[in-house]
């Protein structure tokens, strides 16, 4: 008896390219009918595993199962198109689309009905963003601490100076620009008009006092007449006997360096120092260039070919080269000494009012090369902390702001060309400033 569906019997199979026929061509498309499932036909008896037919199946004994016969089990039918079988209920899933895992634990079905994803913790986020942030911060402000402390050159010993006076209320910083060609090349003398002369001299010096009541910066003539103290020599050591002897003020500093400078500042004023900041040519010119130029404005114009200064009047960006032109120039001026230590006031305060902007501070492009540049160039006493320069540097700014007073060390007149100080002002203004007073005098 032949199970196969009538469609597919071996009488009426046509032609059979591809499954062994001798058919030259190809079977034409044919529609496949719908398929039923008959019900199942009891198990053969001595079948193998029940697959079977009537009259046997595989391991009946004494009869060998037919290639394609009754021992064949039944093919399933396709019913209504919706793939179910009448007769029990089998669902293929080929006329819905759903072959693999349709309805079942992963299918569409069970993606469909999944709960909705649960909303963002967006508080958990913010706390742990606000963490990272914070902790990048703390470590970028400890390295840049640590980097720069390394970089200050803290050469000057105070405890050198002998018979000093009382400290007073508030900081005394004394700051001074010195001709200094460390490190300089021919072609950086000649850029920067600053000559080939041996030694070191102070073209300018400042007290900047940092107080309470406001900050003050008087400026010293290098040109005045001062008397050198009884001092410790730097290198020798040996206490050398005071003479009488009266000079220039910036002669102490070429004599025995920054410790007879600060010894004769105390003793001619009464003034306790508490740091010393010097910053030599090249090293003030490379500060500048750093923080992109700085913004002055000139009053009058005036040219000086020994400092290479040429300035028109008027508001204007000066680089590098320019600033040191700027400060340097003396024989341009009428007051020369004094009209000089006006502009390196005005100077000095705008290029700390430009490196305290934000457009600085923010910008760790401008602002490494920045304080790389200025670090590499001051020479600070051995006490001197990073609060302290950066104390220094924001009464800077508040003097050019408007926020404290600026004035040359009162003048009563010369003697060989030197300037004599007022006496009866300069202990005025010395006692304001050792007790941390407004300062009412004023200045040349």
């Amino acid at each position: 008896m032949n199970d196969w569906p009538e469609a597919w019997s071996d009488d009426n199979r046509g032609n059979r390219y591809g499954r062994g026929s001798a058919g030259a061509q190809p079977e034409g498309a044919r529609v496949m009918r719908q398929v039923r499932r008959d019900p199942a036909a009891p198990p053969a008896q001595g079948g193998y595993g029940g697959y079977g037919g009537q009259g046997g199946g595989y391991g009946d004994a004494g009869q060998a199962a037919p290639p394609y016969g009754g021992g064949v089990p039944q093919q399933p039918s396709y019913v209504d198109g919706r793939g179910q079988d009448a007769a029990d209920g089998y669902d293929s899933g080929y006329n819905t689309g759903q072959v693999y895992g349709g309805g079942g634990p992963g299918g569409p079905q069970s993606a469909r009905t999944r709960g909705p994803r649960p909303a963002p913790n967006w508080r958990r986020r913010i706390k742990w963003t606000a963490i990272t942030l914070a902790t990048v911060l703390i470590v970028t402000s400890v390295a840049t601490y640590f980097w720069a402390d390394s970089k200050l050159h803290r050469d000057v010993d105070l405890s050198q100076v002998i018979d000093r006076p009382a400290a007073g209320k508030g900081t005394n910083y004394l700051i001074v620009g010195s001709d200094s060609r460390k490190g300089m090349t021919a072609a950086d003398k000649q850029k920067l008009h600053t000559g080939s002369a041996e030694g070191q001299r102070t073209d300018s010096m400042m007290i900047l006092h940092v107080g309470d009541n406001g900050d003050t910066l008087v400026s010293l003539p290098r040109d005045s007449n001062v008397e050198i103290p009884s001092y410790k020599g730097s290198t020798s050591g040996k206490v050398y006997p005071a003479t009488g002897r009266h000079t220039k003020l910036n002669a102490a500093y070429a004599e025995d360096g920054p410790t007879l400078l600060i010894r004769t500042i105390e003793f001619n004023t009464g003034l306790h120092i508490d740091h010393y900041v010097e910053i030599g040519f090249g090293g003030f010119a490379k500060i500048v260039d750093a923080v992109g130029g700085v913004q002055i404005t000139i009053d009058k114009a005036f040219k000086d070919k020994d400092s290479g200064a040429n300035f028109q009047a008027g508001t204007q960006t000066l680089n590098g080269a320019e600033a040191l032109a700027f400060v340097r120039t003396r024989h341009a001026f009428a007051a020369q000494d004094l009209q000089r230590t006006k502009n390196q006031q005005k100077f000095l305060s705008a290029l700390a009012h430009q490196v305290a902007t934000p457009s600085t501070i923010l910008n760790p492009f401008k602002f490494y090369p920045t304080m790389g540049a200025g670090l590499d160039s001051l020479t600070v006493d051995k006490d001197m902390s990073l609060w302290d320069l950066a104390s220094m540097f924001w009464a800077m700014k508040g003097v050019n702001g408007g926020d404290g007073t600026s004035l040359n060390m009162p003048i009563s007149g010369s003697t060989g060309g030197n300037l004599v100080w007022d006496k009866t002002k300069m202990k005025t203004l010395v006692s304001e400033l050792q007790n941390d007073q407004k300062v009412t005098v004023t200045g040349n």
